[in-house]
């Protein structure tokens, strides 16, 4: 049987509001569990998708820095 993660997360989400997203983001953070990472992926995804340029160039800054 083959789960579509971005599916079940969009569905799963789409009427919550930005606290729920939120909690859910930092609880996934906090967990620091492997089975988490896909779904902050499509988070991820989500975010990229939906930013303009600079946006993405902020992003990926910020990701840089956070890998220092």
């Amino acid at each position: 049987m083959k789960i579509d993660i971005r599916k079940n997360i969009i569905t799963n989400f789409a009427d919550a509001d930005v606290n729920e997203i939120s909690t859910s983001i930092k609880a996934s953070i906090e967990e620091n569990e492997e089975v988490t990472l896909p779904g902050l992926g499509v988070f991820f995804e989500l975010l990229w998708n939906n930013s303009n340029e600079d946006e993405q160039l902020f992003i990926l800054n910020t990701i840089k820095k956070g890998l220092q």
